[in-house]
Parts: structure tokens; sequence; C-alpha cells
């Protein structure tokens, strides 16, 4: 293994302070003098903009249409859910004056828009030919946050939130689980991150929600991130902003609602699964830049050239990139590196003469001599190798980093001891789940799915229980 790039900290040694460096060195974020909120650099952002487009067309194959919300919300909207607005109040952003002059009422600067989106279906819906009503919306929300890392935690961050309406619990529910599913399709296939898929306790759930689905990805240094939410909010937002529609029997009934998110955090989940002590692992289908094309002697006649034909060849199938600028070969190749492309090509005048070129691979480094002749085959065929080894390494983190635990006093030792996740049976008494958090310093992260059913004996208390909840520290 070659020697890590200077100047970043190991990841091994200070996990944060790496993070940091990496975003710094990666040219992903600049700080701001607006206290809590990030600079998204280009290339920071062409990364976001490669989620949304790959998000964005899995949702609407649901057949979800885009709409824009004000950013305003007015404090009496707000209050209309009284359950929603405690769990935000801490939070949220207040205007108070326009220009000069006080305003009659408070406005919040969203910091979601549930409460917008029930006033436009309350005016819109009438009639069960009206449902459902599948919108999603692409904007920032501010949220007063105490302590902030960029991508992690900012007090503005980019995002989208789902909101729809059914004619019933049944069909909200499948909508609620489908987002689901479609947030952790989006992780595996296109991040290479695995994900837990699994509800959350009352505790963690949505203000106002009846139920709050998860994606939970352990990163590299063992601590969670919650990578998307899937809410089903029942008819409680409908009853406190009236929507209604006539059935088909005639009669008035309440609408079933949903709500789903994933923000920029999806890019702090990336950088903490892949990186490593070179700088970033970008998945292939986000990163900016899928080949960066590096002549070698390219002062010799003929290289660049033909350095340039092979990059407009690969352009037609991938996102290439060449350098021609009069930097090192070895200085391009640890700046590709620290911004985590994914396939790099190196060709010269001994390649050209053999009709091939060097593809050197960002996670393993290995290097592959490659015929010209096979550029449309290979490149393709590696770049979904290197999502399925991300995959397939970050599922081995994992493996290695979930503990079974049946015992207190064992789990509370291997939550001092080690970092992941801890599998654990619970009775469902918030009592005890306060009280894991004060003894063990961790929280629930989920009930996966997949993984209930069985029953055993509570951590905490002892009884019966029938709940299988993994624990864990979480950014």
């Amino acid at each position: 293994m070659k020697e890590q790039v200077k100047e970043i900290t190991s990841r091994d040694i200070d996990f944060a302070a790496w993070y940091t460096d990496i975003i710094k060195k990666a040219d992903l974020v600049d700080y701001s003098s607006v206290k809590g909120s990030m600079i998204i650099r280009p290339y920071g952002y062409a990364i976001w903009e490669n989620i949304q487009k790959l998000l964005d067309q899995r949702f609407k194959k649901t057949g979800v249409e885009n709409i824009y919300m004000p950013m305003f919300i007015p404090e009496s909207l707000l209050q209309r859910e009284k359950d929603h607005v405690e769990g935000f109040a801490p939070e949220v952003a207040w205007v108070t004056h326009g220009g000069s002059e006080p305003l009659t009422e408070r406005l919040c600067v969203r910091p979601t828009s549930e409460t917008l989106f029930c006033e436009h279906y309350a005016n819109i819906i009438r009639s069960y030919r009206d449902l459902p009503k599948l919108y999603n919306q692409w904007c920032s929300v501010v949220r007063w946050e105490k302590t902030t890392r960029p991508f992690l935690r900012s007090r503005e961050f980019l995002w989208q939130e789902g909101h729809t309406m059914h004619a019933t619990a049944e069909d909200a529910e499948n909508e609620t689980l489908q987002m689901l599913n479609v947030y952790a399709d989006f992780f595996e296939k296109d991040l290479g991150i695995p994900v837990l898929k699994g509800r959350k306790t009352d505790k963690e759930k949505f203000a106002g929600a009846n139920a709050t689905y998860t994606v939970e990805a352990l990163m590299h240094d063992g601590k969670a991130l919650q990578g998307g939410t899937s809410h089903n909010f029942g008819d409680g937002f409908a009853k406190a902003f009236n929507i209604q529609y006539l059935d088909k029997d005639n009669t008035l009934k309440y609408c079933h609602q949903t709500s789903w998110g994933v923000s920029t955090r999806i890019i702090g989940a990336i950088i903490m699964t892949h990186g490593d002590n070179n700088g970033l692992v970008l998945p292939p289908s986000v990163a900016p830049i899928q080949v960066v094309v590096i002549p070698c002697a390219q002062h010799k006649p003929g290289v660049i050239e033909k350095a340039t034909e092979v990059m407009e060849r690969v352009n037609q199938f991938a996102r290439a990139k060449i350098d021609i600028s009069d930097n090192s070969p070895g200085w391009k190749y640890a700046e590709y590196e620290m911004k985590g492309v994914p396939l790099r090509l190196e060709i010269g005048p001994r390649d050209i003469e053999n009709n091939q070129c060097v593809l050197v691979r960002r996670d393993s480094r290995e290097k592959i001599f490659v015929s010209l002749d096979e550029l449309e085959a290979k490149i393709p065929e590696i770049l979904a190798d290197i999502t399925l080894g991300l995959y397939n390494k970050a599922q081995e983190n994992r493996k290695n980093r979930t503990y079974t635990e049946t015992e207190l006093d064992s789990f509370i030792k291997t939550a001092s001891e080690k970092s992941g996740y801890i599998k654990a049976h619970w009775c469902g008494d918030l009592e005890w789940e306060l009280k894991l958090k004060e003894l063990a310093d961790v929280t629930s992260r989920c009930m996966p799915l997949d993984e209930q059913g069985t029953t055993g004996k509570c951590i905490c208390c002892g009884k019966e229980a029938d709940k299988l909840v993994y624990w864990g520290k979480a950014y």
C-alpha cells in the first residue's frame, strides 16, 4: 500500500479530523461566515446533482411528481399540528420583520414542509378520484442545530421531501414501505452502502407520525448514520387540516398521509463508509468524474493527441476528464485519488505503440492493462465491479462490528469497549430505552423488518420480549 497523502490525518488515529481533512482537501465544501452553514463547492455539488438525478428517476417511476412550496410557514399554520410543532420547536428559525416593519405574524423558515403540503392538499382534494396525490419537493430546509459538521449536521441543508395522500390506511402503509425500499435499493446498488431497513421506536419516530421507518448505515468507525426515513402519518395531519374526500359510498373520509426524505448527509455517508487515508473513494454512479485520463510523457509527440482521442471515446459512455496540465504525473495521481475518481486511465508512448492503456482502480489500486479496442466493454465492467467491491467491503465491516448481547452487564461492557451495532431484545418500555442511553450511551437505531418474529429476554428487565433492536452510537 502506498504512503497516505500528506496532510490527511489518519482515519484510524482521529476519524473526525480525517473527515474534516477530506471534505476540505477534496474541494467538497468551504466554511461560511454564516455560523453552522456550509458552502457546497462545485465538486461537492456535482455529487449531489448525481444523487438527485438517480433518486428523481426512481421516484418518478412510482408515479411521483415534483412540486415547489414556499420557504416560509406562518406560525398559526405550524401550530395546527401540536405534536409536530413541539417536535421541531427548539430548531425553528423565525422571521419577525419584513424590511423594517414588524410582521403581524411570525414566519418560520421551513424545517420541513408537512403543514404547507397539508394546507395545499386540503384545497385540492375533493373526491376519491383525486387520490392518491404523490408529490415531492427538492429544496433546502433550516434547523437551528447547536453543533454542526458539514454534510452531517448543518443549519441549512439540501434534501428532498415526499408528501403523499391516500384513501386508505393500507395504501399509505404500502407507500411508506415502497419508498423505504427505493432508498434501500439506491444505497446498496448505486452507493455500495449496505443498510438495515427497520422501524424506529416510538421515542425515535418523527414528530406527528404513527410510524417511522429508516435505512441505517454503519460507517467505517462503527457509528451508525440514518440514511433516509419514511413516515406513515395516518390521518393525524388530515384531521388537523381537515383534508377529506368524498368516497365511492358518498361519505366524507379523512385522507391518510406519508412523508419520506433524504438529504445531503448522504454525501457524509459516502465519505465515511468508503473513504481511506488517501482521500475520497466515490461510487461510480455518483462520481462527477468516473474516469480521469492521465497522459504520461505528454511532452512527447502525439501523446496528448492520442490521450484526448481516448478521453473523447470514453466520454461517450462514462463521465471522463483529461488532465494535460504541467503538473507531474505523480501529483495528478494523488490529486484524483484525493477526489475519489473511480478509475484512472494512464497512456504514454509505449502504450500507444502497443495499442493499450493502463487502468488503475481507486478502490483497490489494481492496475489493469487493457487494449484500446476493448475500452467500451472493459470500463463499464470495471466500474460495476468497483461498486460491488465497495458494497462487499462495507458489508464485511458491518458484519465484524455487529454484536449480540442477552445480559445487561455484557451489553454495557460491549458498548464501552467496541464500536458498532449491538443486537438485543427489548420489551418496548420507554423507561428502559432511556436507561440504556444513560448506562451505555447508545440509542435504538431500528427494529429490522427482516429480523422480527423472534422472542428473547429483554436486555433491560429480563422479561420476554418480541422486539429485536439494533442499538448503537450515531452521527
